[in-house]
């Protein structure tokens, strides 16, 4: 069972330096047309479940080998899944839904939580990294 954690944890990794270097080249798009607002939408509902689903994992299996503060920590990143795609990707879809190439404001506020979304990211991958280097398994 420790294994499946340890899987798990390098999974979420993964998919948070993947979000990192993939969304990062997105913000060179306009976000002036549906196609990319759905694009970019589609990356974060991806990234924010898969976070979601490979941390969850990382929890329980954790749990089950009796690390409470690995699976804490697990739970929390799983966390900020559920609150992204619960959040950031609703917030995304109502930008989304009123947004037009000359909607300069709303074009403005979606790009925002584009950004936004991507800090998340670094703030977390940079967390989990400090915090396996201090933590014993």
């Amino acid at each position: 069972m420790l294994i499946l954690a340890l899987v798990a944890t390098v999974a979420s990794l993964v998919w948070m330096g993947f979000f990192m270097l993939g969304s990062l080249p997105l913000l060179v798009l306009k976000h002036d047309t549906p196609l990319d607002a759905r694009f970019i939408r589609g990356l974060f509902n991806v990234y924010y479940t898969a976070i979601l689903v490979t941390s969850t994992v990382g929890a329980v299996a954790y749990a089950f080998n009796g690390r409470p503060l690995f699976a804490f920590a697990a739970a929390l990143v799983a966390a900020v899944g559920a609150a992204g795609r619960f959040g950031v990707v609703r917030h995304m879809d109502m930008l989304r839904a009123g947004m037009s190439a000359e909607d300069s404001a709303g074009i403005r506020r979606f790009r925002r939580v584009h950004i936004g979304g991507m800090l998340v990211n670094v703030a977390l991958l940079l967390l989990c990294c400090l915090g396996l280097t201090q933590l014993r398994l």
